[in-house]
């Protein structure tokens, strides 16, 4: 991995800078909203408006590319990202955050799809899979260093939107500055949500439901500690948890789902992530224990979303990965786009508990699906099954796919068993 980080260090810092901007942006506003007296609620459509605007610069940004090129794109998308993190402090209004979050999360979506396709283009295939795992591991550590950032002045202030604003900047910098050429972008074929379903309809139901869970989490975090009185100190910690969480428990898991049936690893884990939910309610614990509830849930959930998107691949051909990775992302983004917006509407109904309500349910619903789809369909043997590939809920196609092609074996060995 050292090696793949000499020759593509200045792609990797500008990402940890992008992630560590992004990173900010989420948290900050959710505890901006709490000092403003903003409503529950109102927070809640401000922080789904990310997911909408990311889920509208996926359908939107290759177009887009096609048209005037990976630099050009890259360069307008990132200038609009630093403005929009300036204009957050300008009005604290939910309705300028929302249209704002939708700005910025279209941006960063079109800026994450050019970003991974120069790393893509510019690994091999003997360094591929330590590329995209350093990649992962980057933009992890990235939005957990963004917390610490959060305790360096007063969120009440100006001074955090512009210390996010200056770090994208700067993250433009060594990316646009490398001699990287600018590699061609393909135009993905389509699936149909039919077809995608017949190939796996875990896969999609559960892709879903994962969606609602981490938009949660890592969007309603910051809301929710702010709503319970925690300091900012505390929900930066809570919310550094979650990721940490989330990188740690990817690799043990991963191991185990290459030796293990895929559907009944994902019903154990999300039945132990609603019950984590169900032993917060129940004891109300105090913050140390909230953070270790954090850093369990978002070390269950990113495995869970990486694990569908492998077991969805394993009864795929190779030609189809594409469309397929592009269609699960497609229904991730309408999950993650409701999450916020019911979570607030429970929170304001039930209170704080809410969050946990909502991720709880989601999970049990995860756990009793996972369950009856393993009554429907025989489990593949290991030699079947494809290998697990590292990837984070933040990837766009372009990870998906490459990371999802790096790992799979023998294709003629892939669909091994029909749909029931």
């Amino acid at each position: 991995m050292l090696s793949v980080l000499r020759t593509t260090w200045p792609l990797f810092l500008g990402i940890l800078l992008l992630m560590v901007g992004n990173g900010m942006q989420g948290t900050l506003l959710g505890i901006r909203g709490g000092i403003e007296g903003i409503p529950t609620f109102q927070m809640s459509v401000a922080m789904s408006g990310y997911y909408a605007g990311f889920l509208l610069g996926s359908l939107s940004v290759p177009a887009l590319i096609k048209n005037v090129g990976h630099v050009r794109v890259f360069a307008a998308l990132g200038s609009m990202i630093s403005s929009v993190l300036v204009l957050y402090s300008v009005e604290p209004n939910w309705i300028w955050w929302t249209l704002l979050r939708v700005i910025i999360g279209y941006c960063f979506c079109g800026v994450y799809i050019t970003s991974e396709s120069w790393l893509n283009a510019g690994s091999t295939n003997e360094n591929r899979g330590q590329t995209l795992s350093a990649y992962m591991i980057v933009q992890l550590l990235g939005i957990v260093a963004a917390q610490a950032l959060l305790n360096v002045s007063d969120p009440g202030g100006y001074t955090l939107f512009i210390v996010a604003s200056v770090l994208v900047s700067f993250a433009f910098m060594p990316i646009l500055l490398s001699a990287r050429p600018a590699p061609q972008f393909q135009t993905i074929k389509r699936m149909t949500f039919r077809q995608l379903y017949r190939a796996s309809p875990l896969g999609c139901v559960g892709i879903f439901l994962i969606g609602g869970v981490f938009a949660v989490l890592s969007g309603m975090s910051s809301v929710w500690g702010a709503a319970i009185g925690l300091s900012v100190a505390q929900i930066s910690i809570f919310v550094a948890a979650s990721y940490a969480g989330g990188l740690v428990m990817q690799y043990p898991i991963g191991w185990i789902s290459d030796r293990y049936d895929r559907r009944k690893l994902v019903l154990m884990l999300s039945a132990v992530g609603a019950a984590t939910g169900v032993a917060v309610l129940a004891m109300q614990p105090g913050t140390l224990g909230l953070v270790i509830a954090g850093a369990l849930m978002g070390g269950l959930v990113n495995p869970i979303y990486a694990l569908l998107l492998a077991y969805t691949n394993d009864y795929l051909d190779q030609t189809d990965m594409a469309a397929a990775s592009a269609g699960l992302l497609f229904i991730y983004g309408i999950g993650s786009m409701g999450g916020p917006v019911i979570t607030g509407w429970l929170m304001e109904v039930i209170g704080p508990d809410g969050f946990w309500v909502y991720m709880g349910l989601l999970l049990a619903l995860l756990t009793v699906y996972a369950g009856w789809r393993t009554t429907r369909r025989r489990a593949l043997t290991p030699e079947e099954q494809g290998n697990f590939a590292v990837i984070t809920p933040n990837a766009t196609t372009i990870v998906v796919e490459a990371a999802l092609d790096e790992k799979q074996s023998d294709p003629s060995d892939r669909r091994a068993a029909d749909a029931a």
